[in-house]
């Protein structure tokens, strides 16, 4: 379990190196990227930051080796604004939330596909017995015994 430090060490990294790479890196190859996590060991001297890139494998490529390239200058950075004793070295690892989000939305199409198919058997099912099986008390016996 995550201690507290923990949390909001790897909470202001996420924010921190988010800012930096909205306000832009120099290096053209660098995509559309949203940072979605980072996790901090427990002695806190390591952060896996995960991220995204919207776009084609290419563009996912590119961009994890511009951030391969400017590890150094955004740990650099993290450091300066985080005023810990030891920075935390960063490793950029890709997040597969896109490829599990397209993975559960096929299966949920599929679902839908086989709900429906079942909807139109059950539309022209008969039932195998009588419609209604259970035993009701009948109105007309009711009034010979009054």
């Amino acid at each position: 379990m995550a201690s507290e430090r923990q949390a909001r060490l790897a909470d202001r990294i996420r924010v921190l190196i988010a800012e930096r790479l909205e306000k832009g890196l120099r290096d053209p190859r660098l995509g559309f990227v949203t940072i979605t996590d980072v996790r901090v060991t427990g002695d806190l001297q390591h952060a896996s930051v995960f991220y995204t890139v919207y776009g084609d494998d290419h563009a996912r490529e590119d961009t994890a080796a511009a951030l391969k390239a400017a590890t150094g200058m955004l740990r650099s950075e993290v450091g300066k604004q985080l005023g810990v004793r030891l920075t935390p070295s960063l490793e950029f690892i890709p997040d597969a939330l896109p490829e599990n989000a397209g993975h559960i939305a096929d299966l949920l199409r599929e679902a839908q596909e086989r709900d429906a198919a079942v909807a139109g058997l059950a539309s022209g099912a008969s039932y195998a017995g009588d419609a209604d099986p259970y035993l009701k008390p009948r109105d007309d016996e009711d009034d010979d015994r009054a």
